[in-house]
């Protein structure tokens, strides 16, 4: 049943039409379904009789930040819907992230006797495969060959059953991650169905498939109904194809994007093209040198991370705004992006590939802030919306209104608020978030997360000042430059971590670093895992410290010490106490840097590089969750030899590629430049830009746009 296509692409490069090696051979989407089990690769002993966090990434079909993800269910409620050691699949969804929502209108065919509580069918990994725009899996309940691809907005099903077999449809109408309350699905036309399902939106469909519909009916027992599509002619050898429309505005819209996306074309043009759409995606960065399984980590985790955010406009425009309003628009409405995940990284990568995308998304957040109180959108925790506006607008993406952005992030870290940046007013007031004077907090009691938003608000406060500073805003520039110093007021030099204060100012007395909570002063970490975040002032951050030694030995306890065990199931992945599983410590290895110890930074990054991918039994885990593309695009950046260590900058810190040479193409200029490494070690010894050496650890943005050369000797 393994498929490959095996075609060259043409990619336009630097005014130059050159051929490229067909780049979508090299994902495999396999990689990140998995979850870990061993407590060498969790860092604790699990207990829990629930599974740890996976990267909770699907394995099915989508473009690049589409509406669609057509993708294969074998659990509710699970993060992506599919887990990699399941063995049954209950239908095939049309929405997907990975985190613990959508998977809308799950379909699955059928055949023979089944039931509204049992239709599910077993599988094997031996009769399925995946590839970007396409999957395939061999049912074995119904002896049935299920093959998926899709456009932006449509998704195409194709089954082959055996001739003898009656062919039928199941829609699980009800079900999906969001538990949908109302949904409609009827017979419309001779050969169509349509309908809509809530959950996380309302989605509408307009299915069209190629044999005509006797009728749609629901089956119900005393737990569950299903709704099922029956066939006239329903046997023989012709393939059931199903043609499939979505749209969060209307029926009509659903039909009309089904038209102009992909009424008129077979499955095997559908799939080509989502296949030629990947490869133009992934060609924007060629990479020479490496092993092949460095080359298949690399272009797998540049695929997932360009999934999300999605698309929620149709071909005429039209979406649904925060208010339900029925709105147009002359640019494309996507979901906000995971904020506190992506805008480490990811959303910094996807504007260097796809700047239109970033430009139309940022659009999309300031027409939802406008109409949501005046405040800019956040995403489950902090705020982070001026890290991804400001970062940007200094790379060149300016196709937005930076004015109406601002006032929208000003609003954010100034006005306390519904909707704004929660307890403000304290941080505002005394320059730090007080927690809660208790004892014996459980991991997963929900507090203040105060140590983390006090370290990220004042981040956050820096990315806007950036975007007055462009804006000429001075007075409000001073002020929030002064409030991105409140990461000091909370950091205890007696013991060397970022520590939670009650409200008359004293620590926090229950104390322990290797203790984790979910939103109990540290969010989602402990505190060993909350150490040195303070990205635009990281030279201010070492001198909290006695001496750059001080900070050395820190983290050299950091990585070496073992973890103490403790069990959560969304913090796996350990390095020493280090937790590559989840990203609040993401950016803690760069510090090396500014204790002048480079090269133990790399040791670091290349042991995740090289061991946190690919990990598990079967070598597809990742230490943790993917979210949103943020776990694959931190080892994009640092593979190729460049991270956005402070996102809201315009510039990179320099590390080791794993390639020799990396050919970068910027969306926004449409210029290559390229990366070279020259040498074997870990310590760089000498960096130039355009032949020209470098000045420190980071290189602007301004210089790559040009198409330079940037070449990392090593020693």
């Amino acid at each position: 049943m393994k498929k490959t296509l095996t075609l060259l692409v043409c990619l336009f490069i630097s005014g130059q039409l050159v051929q490229a090696e067909n780049l979508t051979g090299k994902v495999n989407p396999f990689i990140g379904t998995t979850t870990l089990w061993s407590p060498a690769d969790l860092g604790y002993t699990r207990t829990e009789t629930k599974r740890a966090w996976g990267a909770e990434s699907f394995p099915g079909s989508a473009l690049p930040n589409a509406m669609v993800q057509l993708t294969p269910v074998t659990m509710y409620p699970s993060g992506s819907g599919y887990q990699y050691e399941d063995h049954q699949i209950y239908g095939f969804a049309h929405t997907c992230k990975g985190h613990w929502n959508l998977l809308h209108l799950p379909i699955m065919p059928a055949t023979g006797r089944f039931y509204p509580d049992n239709f599910c069918s077993w599988f094997s990994h031996a009769n399925e495969s995946a590839h970007p725009g396409y999957y395939q899996v061999y049912l074995d309940r119904y002896h049935v060959n299920a093959e998926l691809t899709s456009t932006l907005r449509c998704g195409f099903h194709r089954y082959t059953f055996r001739a003898d077999d009656e062919k039928r449809l199941i829609v699980d109408i009800t079900r999906s991650n969001n538990r949908p309350r109302k949904w409609q699905i009827e017979k419309s036309g001779a050969n169509t169905f349509q309908g809509f399902q809530d959950g996380e939106g309302r989605i509408y469909f307009y299915a069209v498939a190629n044999h005509d519909v006797s009728e749609v009916s629901i089956q119900k027992d005393f737990r569950h109904q299903i709704a099922v599509v029956d066939f006239l002619n329903n046997k023989g050898s012709r393939a059931l194809e199903l043609k499939i429309g979505f749209s969060f505005v209307s029926i009509a819209n659903a039909k009309q994007n089904l038209e102009a996306e992909m009424l008129n074309k077979s499955f095997e043009q559908v799939r080509q093209e989502a296949d030629n759409t990947w490869n133009r995606q992934l060609g924007h960065i060629q990479v020479e040198g490496g092993t092949q399984k460095q080359q298949t980590m690399f272009y797998s985790t540049l695929y997932r991370a360009f999934l999300w955010p999605a698309l929620r406009s149709d071909v005429n425009g039209e979406y649904t705004d925060e208010q339900g309003r029925v709105c147009k628009a002359d640019f494309r409405y996507y979901t906000n992006p995971s904020f506190w995940d992506t805008y480490r990284n990811k959303l910094i990568l996807l504007g260097m590939i796809n700047p239109d995308v970033a430009t139309d998304i940022i659009k999309s957040i300031i027409d939802k802030g406008e109409k949501a109180g005046g405040y800019m959108p956040t995403f489950f925790h902090g705020d982070h919306a001026s890290t991804f506006v400001a970062g940007s607008w200094l790379r060149g993406i300016k196709g937005f209104d930076l004015q109406r952005a601002y006032m929208l992030l000003l609003k954010n870290a100034t006005v306390p608020g519904r909707g704004g940046r929660p307890w403000l007013e304290e941080y505002l007031k005394q320059g730090w978030i007080a927690e809660k004077d208790t004892t014996n907090v459980p991991t997963w009691d929900e507090y203040k997360a105060s140590v983390t938003k006090t370290q990220e608000y004042a981040y956050d406060d820096y990315a806007t000042a950036l975007v007055a500073r462009e804006l000429k805003d001075k007075k409000n520039y001073q002020l929030l430059m002064q409030h991105s110093q409140n990461y000091k007021n909370l950091f205890d030099a007696s013991t060397g971590f970022w520590r939670g204060r009650i409200a008359d100012g004293s620590w926090i007395k229950d104390f322990d670093p290797w203790y984790p909570y979910y939103a109990y002063m540290y969010r989602e970490a402990d505190a060993w895992n909350s150490l040195f975040f303070a990205p635009h002032d990281p030279e201010g951050m070492v001198a909290l410290y006695p001496s750059k030694k001080a900070v050395e030995l820190k983290l050299d306890s950091l990585f070496t010490q073992p973890n103490h065990g403790y069990e959560a199931w969304n913090l796996t992945g350990f390095l020493g106490t280090y937790c590559h599983g989840n990203q609040p410590g993401h950016s803690i290895p760069y510090t090396y840097y500014f204790a002048d110890k480079q090269e133990k930074a790399q040791v670091v990054i290349d042991s995740l590089l090289n061991h946190y991918y690919g990990m598990g039994e079967e070598g597809l885990a990742y230490a943790g969750m993917d979210d949103a593309g943020e776990m694959s695009s931190w080892y994009v950046l640092n593979a190729i030899g460049i991270y956005t260590y402070s996102p809201a900058d315009p510039q990179y810190i320099v590390t080791v590629p794993l390639f020799n040479k990396v050919s970068f193409t910027l969306g926004t200029t449409g210029n290559t430049f390229t990366i070279r490494r020259e040498g074997t070690g870990r310590k760089i010894s000498k960096i130039t830009v355009g032949g020209k050496p470098l000045k420190g650890w980071f290189v602007p943005h301004a210089q790559l746009a040009k198409g330079a050369e940037m070449l990392i000797k090593t020693e």
